[in-house]
């Protein structure tokens, strides 16, 4: 009886499609990549902090938001690591506003204040340095080593997982897997345009939902074309419900805040939240709907006197800030909506 040979591990054939790979991948990149993007233009010392900036704000937001919004402020803001470190945190966060995950700015604050104390102000040139200052992780440090300091070093972030995921028809992989994968694929000749390819291939064309195959200049290389969204198999996340009752309390011209020292919105303002049982609240402004992180809050506004709220809160946190001066806080977009719902628009 003939024997049936045994199917390509997915290094093997990684390894016999990898020529033909990285000519695929370069040439689309040439006629249809991001090339224009700002912080893949950059140039001299500063290079490694532009992109250490973008690949942490792009982390789980669009490309399109930290492009119009964010990017070009925050680096006139604050054009050197070395600005950062000394920038206080307020001035930081509000920097930062709207884009959430506040996390991710204050490790920055976190990162850059090490960096100036152990490498000179300058972010290190060693993955083994980087990955060390907080929320710096495998795929961040394998970015801003080949994009910032143009090192012949391949990473995995979630677009090129999901691209690997489908090449190799891998459901479940480990982790280990994909980046043995991306070892074994990696053009080590122009390591740069490479990577920023395989970043946009992901991100445009190899989406989660409704991948653009027929367009995917990899599609005759891919055992997965057939079935995309088997591989990888996507995970399931439900929001928690969570309903917040919100005191917007107004006395000569200023509004009640309160800045969170702890949680997910540390370091931000927000209305103060009152008990969510008790007495009748008195007027209500409105309600509606927030999604952040893990959450779906229902957010109740109420108008609140100063006597009652000192009542039923913890008073010694509260901050009557100036109406006028709220343009340069941060404030959490859950506070915002919650202004603008009372009629007081920033």
């Amino acid at each position: 009886m003939e024997k049936i040979p045994n199917p390509l591990s997915p290094q093997d054939k990684a390894k016999r499609i990898a020529p033909l790979w990285r000519e695929l991948v370069l040439t689309w990149y040439k006629q249809y990549g991001r090339s224009a993007l700002p912080w893949r233009n950059l140039s001299g010392e500063n290079a490694s902090y532009g992109v250490y900036v973008s690949e942490m704000m792009l982390q789980q937001t669009q490309v399109k938001r930290v492009l119009h919004s964010y990017y070009k402020p925050f680096m006139e803001s604050l054009p050197t690591l070395e600005c950062l470190a000394y920038a206080p945190e307020e001035r930081v966060l509000k920097l930062w506003e709207g884009l959430g995950y506040y996390s991710r700015a204050r490790n920055m604050l976190k990162s850059a204040k090490i960096c100036v104390e152990r490498f000179s102000g300058a972010l290190p040139s060693s993955y083994e340095e980087l990955i060390k200052l907080p929320g710096i992780g495998s795929y961040s440090a394998g970015a801003i080593l080949c994009f910032g300091f143009y090192k012949n070093v391949s990473f995995v972030d979630g677009n090129i997982r999901r691209l690997l995921c489908r090449v190799f028809a891998q459901s479940e992989p480990k982790m280990a897997l994909l980046e043995e994968l991306a070892a074994l694929l990696l053009d080590v000749k122009n390591s740069f345009d490479y990577n920023q390819a395989l970043l946009d291939i992901g991100a445009t064309l190899c989406t989660p939902k409704s991948p653009s195959c027929l367009l995917c200049p990899l599609i005759k290389l891919c055992q997965g074309r057939n079935t995309p969204h088997s591989y990888p198999i996507p995970k399931k996340s439900t929001l928690e419900a969570l309903s917040l009752h919100l005191a917007l309390c107004v006395y000569n011209e200023s509004i009640a805040l309160v800045r969170s020292s702890q949680g997910l919105y540390h370091g931000l303002y927000n209305l103060p939240q009152l008990p969510t049982k008790g007495k009748n609240w008195g007027i209500k402004y409105g309600q509606y709907k927030h999604h952040y992180t893990k959450y779906a809050i229902t957010a109740y506004v109420y108008e609140v006197s100063i006597e009652s709220l000192k009542e039923d809160i913890a008073w010694e946190e509260v901050e009557f800030l100036p109406i006028k001066s709220l343009h340069s806080k941060p404030l959490s977009s859950l506070c915002k909506k919650a202004l603008k719902m009372g009629g007081y628009r920033l």
